[in-house]
């Protein structure tokens, strides 16, 4: 499928409420369709003609375990999609500079030690962690040791603070048996 079919298949996956408001579902819990109709005050079939549209623009993933059938959201094609958002600089820089030097001159950064390494810790005024990928790949390098001899392509990514799983820790008591 080319990326432009592919994308408006995405697009008009997302151009629903109740799409919408299935993938916010999904993305708390795997849910049944039924599980999902339920929750919405559809009927299954409806919420099935819209699971197809979800699963057409791959976004929502099922899993067969016999005739029960379990739905998820596909995060990874989600977070594509916020990607194509991103704003593209075109940079020229001598051979051998480093991603902080360039950075410094697209956006405001600021740097601070973190341990042993040294942390781009802000960019445009927007704290939070950030990573980066050069030429889809990430980089175990600080942005002081990554240097450029070739043409390439970075994406500089923030960490958004996403809960991925809460953890509601409890602490038995346990009694004292002396």
């Amino acid at each position: 499928m080319s990326e432009t079919n592919k994308n408006k298949k995405i697009f008009k996956a997302l151009g629903c409420n109740t799409r919408l408001n299935i993938l916010k579902l999904l993305a708390d819990n795997e849910m049944h369709i039924t599980g999902i109709a339920n929750e919405l005050g559809i009927s299954v079939p409806v919420t099935a003609k819209h699971i197809r549209i979800l699963e057409n623009a791959e976004l929502v993933e099922r899993q067969k375990f016999g005739n029960s059938h379990i739905l998820k959201v596909n995060t990874e094609n989600i977070y594509t999609i916020l990607d194509k958002f991103a704003p593209t600089k075109d940079i020229e820089v001598e051979r051998g500079t480093n991603l902080l030097d360039i950075l410094k001159k697209v956006s405001s950064v600021e740097v601070k030690k973190i341990g042993d390494r040294e942390a781009v810790v802000s960019t445009e005024g927007e704290q939070g962690f950030f990573v980066y990928e050069v030429n889809g790949k990430m980089s175990d390098k600080t942005v002081h040791e990554c240097t450029f001899e070739d043409d390439a392509i970075v994406e500089w990514k923030k960490l958004e603070p996403i809960t991925r799983l809460r953890l509601d820790i409890n602490i038995k008591d346990h009694e004292d048996n002396s």
